[in-house]
């Protein structure tokens, strides 16, 4: 039997995701706006930008896996949070090296990838509709082998590769929200209905 307060802690939960999707959503999108506006004419801000992308995930995996039971509980967003934070300082010692700068970002979207791909799985329980965050986790770890591959070619290729990445990502966590926003908007309905 369900404890009475089961349905308000749902609710509240899925609230909370909503909201992280849409924020992750914005943050992508605005910082391949910012990549594609300013990587070629300003390598400086390129460069910070490069940083700011694997630290904002760092943040952002701290701050749902505490209000998502923990970081104790979440182990994968631990991991996630420590993986991100490690390769933003790593991104800040490669670049401008473009080769290096590849082959870590490579390694990182394997990684945070099939990390993201695992909490989505546990997730699936509690929360549902986390198809999207899966397909958004093999995807990344699918890219980070293309990047790990473009970081050995002779020329390496612009920064501008990465937006592709982050857009994608963009695109997985805007869809997630929505689902999220769809399945709380039905059960509301169907509450009300009863």
């Amino acid at each position: 039997m369900k404890r009475p307060d089961a349905v308000p802690d749902r609710a509240r939960q899925e609230g909370w995701l909503k909201r992280y999707y849409f924020t992750r959503a914005a943050f992508s999108i605005a910082w391949v706006l910012a990549l594609v506006a300013t990587a070629r004419s300003s390598p400086i801000a390129g460069a910070i930008l490069l940083v700011c992308y694997p630290a904002w995930d760092a943040a952002a995996n701290f701050l749902d896996g505490r209000r998502s039971g923990g970081l104790a509980v979440n182990r994968t967003q631990l991991v996630n949070l420590v993986v991100s934070g490690l390769v933003a300082l790593l991104l800040a010692l490669v670049v401008p090296d473009m080769h290096q700068v590849f082959a870590v970002f490579g390694l990182w979207a394997i990684l945070s990838g099939l990390l993201q791909l695992r909490a989505a799985q546990l997730r699936w329980t509690k929360n549902g509709a986390q198809w999207a965050m899966i397909l958004s986790g093999a995807q990344s770890a699918l890219a980070g082998a293309f990047f790990l591959a473009q970081a050995r070619m002779p020329v390496a290729p612009p920064i501008t590769v990465l937006a592709g990445y982050a857009g994608f990502g963009a695109f997985y966590f805007l869809l997630s929200a929505l689902l999220l926003a769809r399945r709380s908007s039905q059960a509301l309905a169907t509450r009300r209905s009863r």
